[in-house]
């Protein structure tokens, strides 16, 4: 019987321990979650890995905001990033490129696979894959290179939605590479989803709200949410954490 794994979006120090304290065996370490994820600070990375030295890091790395088709010089940046990072402890390296048709970047995915291999840590396609235009032929690609596991929604924007897709990849795939079901996944949906795909991991950012007033001052604004909650940022909540891997463990799985 195959444990159950839950796995935490985490965009911050703060973030990280959170997912700890609600008893999350591993975490997706970002910054700018507000744009996706962007990659962490060697730093933060360090000091998770300090405090918390029994959960293990996939720490992602993308350059920048929006898709997914990087220049060269871009993607120097992230093969810099994907070498300092395990350097700095990472266990795995969350990353994705594709072409400008949406197709696999093979090139660029197998440099970046290889240079994680090395190291012996998990090479993780991150959800770069939901936006390809092949997603079988994509996923059989990165089974031949050896890629550990994808990230994804089952191309529909919440994972929920895309459980058919899901449960086909998990089906067809399942056995050569990790499906890691994300995206609007909560206590609430998490053991349906689980028993509808046959799936054994899913990853969710368990986000609440915290509020710093000094967001909007002067008629000046640096907030990132609607106007609602426009001094807040958004931050893992352990209590929400607590109630997933709960609800998971309660549906008779380790985790």
């Amino acid at each position: 019987m195959t444990d159950k794994i839950v796995e935490i979006c985490c965009g911050s120090y703060y973030d990280a321990g959170q997912a700890a304290l609600g008893g999350a065996e591993r975490i997706e370490l970002n910054s700018a979650l507000m744009l996706g994820g962007l990659t962490p600070t060697e730093t933060t990375l360090s000091m998770v890995k300090e405090k918390f030295p029994d959960m293990k890091i996939v720490a992602m790395v993308r350059p920048r905001g929006a898709g997914f088709c990087y220049s060269e010089d871009e993607f120097q940046v992230m093969v810099r990033e994907c070498e300092s990072l395990l350097q700095c402890g990472a266990d795995g390296i969350a990353f994705g490129c594709l072409l400008p048709d949406a197709s696999l970047d093979e090139k660029r995915t197998r440099i970046l696979a290889e240079i994680i291999q090395e190291k012996g840590k998990e090479a993780v396609f991150h959800r770069a894959y939901d936006c390809s235009k092949d997603p079988f032929g994509t996923m059989e690609s990165l089974i031949g290179m050896g890629v550990d596991r994808v990230l994804t929604s089952g191309l529909k924007p919440k994972a929920f939605e895309g459980r058919e897709m899901l449960k086909r990849l998990q089906k067809d795939y399942g056995n050569d590479i990790q499906i890691l079901a994300g995206s609007g996944v909560s206590a609430d949906n998490a053991t349906e989803l689980i028993k509808y795909t046959g799936i054994c991991q899913v990853h969710s950012s368990c986000k609440t709200w915290e509020r710093d007033l000094t967001t909007v001052r002067n008629g000046i604004s640096y907030s990132m949410a609607d106007a609602e909650k426009a001094c807040c940022y958004d931050a893992v909540s352990a209590q929400l954490v607590r109630e997933l891997v709960n609800r998971v463990r309660a549906d008779g799985q380790s985790i």
